[in-house]
């Protein structure tokens, strides 16, 4: 397994893996294997690859089995539910700091195919982020839909991230998790 940053080539390989895994188009009994909620364009990935540099991908010899995006918040703030999140930045602490855009950094969506979830993909590649956005921001915060248990339990479980809070959305309860972006997550 090789874990890398994404290049504009994958941009077709991302998409493909995001579709197989939104909320949208699964089927109501996978939902329980988790899934993604919001769907991206190919030209939001290019965004992210380029000016970001903000998608590690784990691939399987040519095959892309898992990706997760993290960049900072100004890439995130054509969202609705983002720019709420950066509104409340100033409402919130995690590690003795109020949070801002220069202290924290937004984590996922992270899309893993279903045949590699309970593996070692989700550390591996939540490393792999991890490691590149703590050169600039200290803090990783990250959202996950509650009725989304298995990511929840991927990621206050087998990562370790902390629930801060909960918060309410388009009709939708969110829990917010915070991570030192310094400390590797060991298997």
């Amino acid at each position: 397994m090789l874990y890398r940053n994404a290049t504009i080539k994958d941009i077709p390989a991302l998409a493909e893996l995001q579709k197989k895994n939104h909320i949208a188009t699964i089927d109501e009994l996978d939902k329980a294997d988790g899934f993604v909620t919001t769907l991206f364009t190919d030209a939001q990935f290019q965004e992210l690859i380029e000016k970001e540099n903000g998608i590690a991908v784990a691939s399987d010899g040519a095959k892309i089995v898992a990706y997760v995006m993290a960049a900072s918040w100004a890439y995130w703030a054509k969202w609705p539910l983002f720019q709420h999140m950066m509104n409340d930045l100033e409402n919130t602490e995690y590690m003795g700091q109020i949070l801002t855009t220069e202290n924290s950094y937004q984590y996922g969506p992270v899309c893993i195919q279903k045949d590699y979830r309970g593996s070692e993909v989700l550390i591996k590649i939540f490393n792999f982020s991890r490691a590149q956005m703590q050169e600039r921001f200290p803090i990783l915060i990250t959202f996950i839909n509650q009725i989304n248990t298995r990511s929840y339990y991927a990621h206050t479980k087998k990562l370790g991230l902390d629930v801060i809070k909960s918060f309410t959305f388009n009709q939708n309860t969110y829990y917010e998790l915070g991570y030192d972006a310094s400390k590797e997550v060991k298997q």
